[in-house]
């Protein structure tokens, strides 16, 4: 029997092992949506938003490392699924996007709810077409995702609404031939590189995602130069923990001081796998070697004297073949005081930090001060939260954190260890990420723990989708740092020394909410209830929401304070004092 376009989608994605395809139905989609209907070991994930859908599907394959899919249908359908697919895109994440379309012959006629999708999508796409015969497929959708996985980035197939059951005349298996190539740089910059490092007296490694897979081989070459390793936040996964004895956390405004002095006491530094952008906090006057399989990456947010573009894997392993230094305790060894150094720093860092996320602190004399200072109403910790949920989460759970606030007291509090995994919108920094990437990954295992870091702003803006773990029974749990402000904002317009404008969220109680949608719902208030409310939170089966009523005052000190930042600070403080005789903060 002759197959329709439709069912050669679908097929096909059945055959790339793709699990779920996340949308919203409609019109030009039934096709398609009919051919999921029917297809055994392939599930439909109605979602309540478009957006949704998107960040779901690119949390699937920044999991999995392959193609994750998401649909939307004509017109608004399509424009909803855009700020997903900019986060798939801008985290290098390979996503197959199906597009509804108007009917081939109302093409170009201004159709109701007519959007040209090439246009549409031609920025955030690395593949984009519309099928306008049956005869282009499969040839087309095997463009599509082979673009989509060797440039990782977002393929769009858009379907006119009256081609979907249109039968091929002339049909065949979807071939893919998909494979990884492992590239190598040239071996006489290897050696250059080489030279440079075995010269250098204080190196330190800026490592990130790009490296996660060579993670033994990165820890040999550390251990070889004696090089404290700083992480990106999106190279916590695999690098942080115990079992790395050179890690001394991130740097940047999330940072410590410890990574913060490790890049800036280095004469040498050697970026592996990562794209890190914030170009301040790089030091100036360094050697730098980087290595990243993308050639467009090499310098362009610091000056590099030798770039290698190759697999990190790889390239590290030639690097090892070429140093001459020696390994750690035999004789010609790097010394190991710059290492020793960076991370003694890092240990008082962290137990400061520890002291901080201590349920008791505030009871003590300090606490009892600073409290006094910045935290009045005796608002639960938000580095205590984060702290207990670190305690109590599995060690391979899955994380998700929305953009802001959310993220530092992650990027502090919870330590990437075991198996756990991380995913969040660290390069395009939307909003209302958390929920949906932890929908997308709890579809791909439904007995792994996935725990999302909610900021009350993210969860609000796409807060329908709630009814989509509860009717999937998806069991996340939702940790809501209930500070009822846009925290990140706040702390932005305060080091500029402005008044806090514009940032106070009227906020329901997101436990009742998550009730009233059938979704176990726990408000926690009592800084003493905090571990408890927790720890059931995370024994209670099936999705749960937890919204915790945390300090909006917190401040999340950079790891290089300027002197600039806090006199904007102390300035801001004044006029917000000022200000509350009288003036709201919505005027």
């Amino acid at each position: 029997m002759a197959r329709t376009v439709a069912r050669v989608i679908v097929d096909a994605l059945s055959e790339l092992g793709v699990r779920q395809v996340f949308g919203v139905v409609g019109d030009a989609l039934n096709p398609v949506t009919d051919a999921i209907r029917t297809t055994e070991n392939l599930e439909w994930v109605g979602c309540r938003h478009e957006e949704a859908a998107a960040f779901a599907a690119s949390a699937q394959s920044q999991l999995t490392g392959t193609v994750g899919v998401c649909m939307g249908t004509v017109g608004p359908g399509s424009v909803h699924l855009l700020n997903g697919l900019y986060d798939a895109a801008k985290s290098h994440a390979p996503v197959l996007a199906i597009a509804g379309q108007v009917p081939l012959a109302e093409l170009g006629s201004d159709y109701f709810q007519e959007v040209d999708n090439d246009a549409l999508f031609s920025d955030v796409a690395v593949f984009r077409a519309t099928v306008t015969s049956p005869g282009q497929l499969p040839q087309m959708l095997e463009t599509a995702v082979r673009t989509a996985l060797g440039r990782k980035g977002v393929a769009v197939l858009t379907v006119p609404g009256d081609l979907g059951d249109q039968e091929l005349t002339d049909d065949r298996p979807a071939r893919f031939s998909l494979n990884a190539p492992v590239s190598r740089p040239d071996d006489s910059a290897v050696r250059r590189a080489a030279e440079l490092l075995d010269r250098a007296e204080r190196v330190t490694l800026l490592v990130g995602e790009g490296a996660r897979a060579a993670r033994d081989d990165v820890l040999t070459l550390a251990d070889r130069l004696a090089a404290p390793m700083v992480l990106t936040l999106k190279a916590k996964a695999g690098f942080e923990g115990d079992a790395n004895p050179f890690q001394v956390g991130q740097t940047g405004l999330i940072g410590n001081p410890a990574a913060a002095s490790a890049l800036q006491d280095a004469d040498t530094l050697l970026l592996l796998g990562t794209d890190f952008p914030y170009r301040d906090w790089y030091p100036e006057g360094r050697t730098v070697v980087q290595v990243d399989t993308d050639a467009t990456h090499i310098g362009r947010r610091v000056p590099v004297d030798v770039g290698l573009v190759g697999d990190t894997g790889a390239t590290v392993r030639d690097l090892l073949g070429h140093l001459a230094t020696a390994s750690a305790g035999t004789e010609g060894a790097r010394d190991r005081s710059h290492l020793e150094k960076a991370r003694e720093r890092f240990d008082r860092w962290r137990d400061g930090q520890a002291r901080l996320a201590d349920p008791q602190h505030d009871k003590g004399l300090v606490g009892r001060v600073r409290s006094a200072l910045d935290n009045r109403g005796n608002d639960i910790r938000p580095e205590a939260l984060a702290a207990v949920v670190d305690r109590v989460a599995a060690d391979d759970a899955v994380f998700t954190s929305d953009t802001g606030m959310a993220t530092v007291w992650l990027s502090r509090f919870v330590e990437m260890r075991g198996e756990r995994r991380l995913i969040g919108s660290y390069n395009l920094g939307s909003m209302a990420n958390a929920m949906p990437h932890a929908l997308g990954a709890q579809c791909l295992d439904r007995d792994r723990q996935v725990v999302a870091f909610c900021g009350d702003g993210g969860l609000s803006m796409l807060l329908g989708d709630l009814m989509t773990l509860k009717t999937y029974r998806l069991p996340v749990k939702l940790v809501v740092f209930d500070n009822r402000r846009l925290g990140m904002v706040k702390l932005e317009q305060e080091q500029a020394g402005l008044p806090e404008f514009g940032t106070v969220l009227d906020n329901p109680d997101f436990a009742a909410v998550a009730q009233a949608m059938g979704i176990p719902g726990i408000r926690v208030t009592d800084p003493a209830e905090l571990e408890d409310s927790v720890r059931r939170a995370f024994r209670t089966e099936g999705p749960v929401l937890l919204d915790v009523l945390t300090n909006p005052d917190e401040v999340a000190v950079p790891a290089k304070p300027s002197v600039e930042q806090g006199w904007g600070f102390a300035v801001a403080k004044v006029k917000e004092v000022v200000r509350s005789h009288g003036e709201s903060n919505g005027r």
